[in-house]
């Protein structure tokens, strides 16, 4: 499950911004040397994250309680959205283009970029931490 959703969120993320090229959407800017290891590194943590919330057989009778899922849940949904505008092309994103104008999403947005992108890993790693420090564990029967 971890491979499979973790494909995902890379697919997710990196098709729509262009840095894996396709024909339906492009960029203005080229893609930055550190985007490709922020997808990665995306991908792995978003992967783990959605595992942790699979459960199979005797481990699916208790139900979690809110606040166990909430706050992972809304962080590893905010990494993943703050990838997004990190490794997006500046001038391509419509909100920053709206918001500052081509010079300003070049000029002030584009700098900015990889302070998003370590805040988006960092999210994603509070969120799977979370989740990991409140699973429980017991020992297995070999």
């Amino acid at each position: 499950m971890a491979v499979l959703s973790g494909l995902a969120i890379a697919v997710l993320v990196a098709l729509p911004t262009a840095v894996i090229p396709n024909p339906v959407f492009g960029r203005s800017i080229a893609v930055t040397w550190w985007s490709y290891p922020v997808v990665v590194v995306t991908a792995i943590l978003g992967g783990l994250l959605v595992a942790t919330y699979v459960r199979t057989g005797a481990a699916s009778a208790g139900t979690p309680s809110k606040d166990d899922i909430d706050a992972p849940t809304k962080l590893g949904m905010a990494g993943t959205l703050v990838t997004f505008f990190a490794v997006g092309c500046p001038v391509c994103n419509k909100l920053v283009l709206v918001a500052l104008g081509a010079s300003g999403a070049v000029t002030w947005f584009a700098p900015f970029q990889p302070f998003l992108a370590v805040a988006s890993v960092a999210l994603m790693a509070v969120a799977l931490r979370i989740r990991l420090r409140n699973e429980t564990s017991c020992p297995v029967s070999i």
